[in-house]
């Protein structure tokens, strides 16, 4: 008898893929083939983001979809996990009869038996309790990123409560995974030959806070940079009053850890950081920026940022623009404010108009353009370690990868013109020319 396949479509931030991953694992053990070609599958699994409109917008659109193509296709069961059901439970219910089954996020390790169920039952059913799922070293993942690198979830949820923001209500309070789970974890990643670990959970800085022992986010790196094949640490979502001294001399001496720092800042006016209930002041971002500057020079800062939230005015907006040129990121990513039901902020005066937000955002990333093609400039004839990511799409011609200074699927790619290196690989090259956002260059060993 064959083996039931399962189709999973994961959307939203890196901490949903590992939850997707998550579920694939489950359903792997279970007997499940897991297959990429949706016409193919018996099972679609839709994993949601509802973080703002332009997610939820593509996560309905997924799943429409999807619905269309049901009817004439293989698939007996389309599924819908995760943030957005956890949210919209009954309005989904409603408006998409073609979903079979919803699952929110605190109910991923049932949803084997979830699917066993629906097959005795007529209609949709949902299974969306309390978000308090925690993975723990018995809950299996089946990693669908490229084998040399992988995400390292250390915690879930959020206790931060910007005005903005639903993640705590989607995701629960933070809590950390122990520190042997996680340590495990990534011992069994590099063993299956990840060479990258990015370490990842809507903020890390705090992880450990809420575990007995003193435990923190130093504790935790400490560890991990003493896992033989591991050659990379990223950390990712680092937010700015949780970045210590003694994490900036981890960065700063420790060979593994990537001079890189993703750290969402969202503003720089202390007005609209009050308004955002964001815990840093103006004066104290900077403080930060200028003493990672001096003491790792060479890093690749991250960050994001959001813009026209209720009330930011032409001058606020002038400030972070200001502040922009003169910092000059990296990398950075700008959003415009969504007002989402249920905040603090979607019920505060002074909304600022699509337009205005559009105008702004465009203004925002264009001058980050320049900035950023300067900083790549400035990387020419230098050395870089880059890991090998396979073929270009440009042209077979030429291999593709990334350097230690970029994330995956969020900060553009290194051209390799010259030399030869297998997928996984990680090799120096020289700078030889770059663009807004890419860099090129030679192998030179």
């Amino acid at each position: 008898m064959s083996r039931e396949k399962v189709n999973m479509i994961s959307l939203g931030c890196p901490k949903n893929l590992v939850d997707a991953e998550v579920m694939l694992g489950y359903l792997g053990r279970e007997g499940y083939e897991v297959t990429t070609d949706e016409h193919e599958a018996d099972i679609i699994i839709v994993n949601t983001c509802s973080f703002i409109k332009e997610a939820k917008q593509e996560s309905i659109d997924t799943i429409l979809d999807l619905a269309d193509r049901k009817h004439d296709a293989k698939c007996k069961l389309l599924i819908v996990t995760g943030c957005l059901p956890q949210r919209y439970q009954e309005e989904l219910s409603k408006e998409l009869p073609e979903v079979d089954i919803f699952v929110g996020t605190g109910d991923y390790p049932k949803i084997a038996e979830i699917i066993a169920e629906k097959k005795g039952v007529e209609g949709q059913i949902r299974y969306v309790g309390d978000p308090d799922y925690l993975y723990d070293a018995e809950m299996p993942r089946m990693q669908s990123s490229p084998r040399y690198y992988s995400y390292l979830k250390i915690a879930e949820g959020c206790s931060n409560c910007c005005s903005y923001c639903v993640i705590p209500s989607l995701r629960g309070k933070f809590r950390s995974r122990p520190l042997n789970l996680v340590l495990e974890e990534a011992q069994r990643l590099v063993s299956n030959g990840v060479k990258e670990l990015n370490l990842i959970a809507q903020d890390i800085t705090v992880y450990g806070s809420d575990l007995p022992g003193g435990i923190t986010l130093e504790t935790l790196i400490k560890e991990l940079v003493k896992i033989d094949g591991l050659r990379w640490i990223r950390l990712l979502y680092a937010y700015p009053d949780g970045i210590t001294d003694g994490l900036i001399e981890l960065i700063k001496n420790e060979e593994k850890i990537c001079k890189y720092l993703d750290m969402p800042l969202q503003h720089i006016s202390d007005p609209v950081l009050s308004r955002m209930k964001r815990r840093s002041s103006e004066t104290q971002i900077r403080e930060l920026v200028a003493k990672l500057r001096e003491e790792v020079p060479d890093i690749a800062l991250r960050t994001s940022l959001i813009v026209g939230f209720p009330g930011e005015s032409d001058q606020d907006f002038k400030k972070l623009c200001q502040f922009v040129e003169t910092t000059q990121f990296d990398r950075l990513g700008v959003f415009c404010y969504s007002k989402e039901e249920g905040t603090p902020a979607a019920e505060m005066p002074d909304q600022i108009t699509e337009r205005v937000k559009r105008e702004r955002y465009k203004k925002l990333m264009q001058l980050q353009a320049r900035l950023s093609f300067k900083r790549n400039r400035k990387l020419m004839d230098s050395f870089e370690e880059v890991i090998v990511e396979g073929v270009s799409e440009e042209s077979e011609l030429l291999l593709k990868g990334r350097s230690s200074r970029q994330a995956p699927d969020i900060d553009g790619m290194v051209y390799i013109t010259a030399g030869t290196a297998n997928i996984g690989d990680i090799v120096k090259l020289k700078i030889t020319d770059s663009s807004d956002y890419d860099l090129i260059g030679e192998i030179v060993e």
